[in-house]
């Protein structure tokens, strides 16, 4: 089952001369429960392609779909409602609200969104995420990891149709990013969550069931690499 799909994907900076082209005709899909990893040099396009599948940042031209919406046919009310129920965003530098502790964080996005906690989700989560015993802590009295994992888990904690990771171990040394490739792909095999992440390093991808090599805004390799 397709739950995302790109058709014809454009996105253009400036005009005339000073135009910059970061995508140029991009179109791939992603199947329910698979792990897709989109690495490329820096200024290719990937972190323009992640911000556009997540409804941040519209394209110029060309179609995103999940679960079989037109993302960017709808009104920016609508735009809202969907980054909130169905996109989970992971990002490098964790962006976690400092004056809120890890339960209150990871369940902010819930109730932004006017809905009730579903405390079997979160207990299972926080289990899941080895944060047991931190849920009261703030974020300044965590490490790096474990505020990458509460990110993790806010991201989460709405059940979303697709999770996406902007080089989510980008700003941790190798033992914690690999516990969070770890935990992404536990999350990925646990709650059959949908899964793509940017990286500059091909090591993490290889981890994942797919790579997309995306340079100067084209793809240029799509691999399976597991089923």
């Amino acid at each position: 089952m397709v739950i995302l799909q790109t058709e014809h994907l454009c996105k253009t900076y400036g005009t005339g001369e000073n135009a910059v082209h970061a995508l140029n005709d991009v179109c791939f899909s992603v199947s329910k429960g698979e792990f897709v990893a989109i690495i490329g040099p820096s200024g290719s396009g990937k972190s323009t392609l992640l911000h556009i599948l997540g409804g941040v940042d519209k394209p110029t031209s060309g179609k995103v779909y999940m679960n079989g919406c037109d993302v960017y046919a709808q009104n920016d009310d609508e735009l809202a409602i969907f980054r909130r129920r169905q996109v989970g965003l992971i990002y490098q530098f964790y962006n976690l609200i400092p004056v809120l502790n890890v339960t209150e964080n990871i369940t902010l996005p819930v109730l932004m969104d006017g809905q009730e906690v579903n405390e079997d989700r979160l207990h299972d989560l926080i289990g899941t995420l080895g944060l047991n015993g931190r849920e009261s802590h703030l974020p300044n009295e965590l490490s790096g990891g474990q505020q990458q994992r509460v990110s993790i888990g806010r991201a989460l904690m709405n059940a979303p149709a697709v999770l996406l990771a902007d080089e989510p171990t980008g700003n941790l040394d190798s033992k914690n990013s690999q516990e969070i490739i770890n935990l992404l792909r536990l999350s990925n095999k646990k709650y059959n969550q949908t899964l793509v992440m940017i990286t500059h390093d091909e090591n993490i991808a290889l981890q994942a069931d797919r790579i997309i090599a995306i340079e100067d805004g084209k793809i240029t390799r799509d691999e399976v690499l597991r089923g």
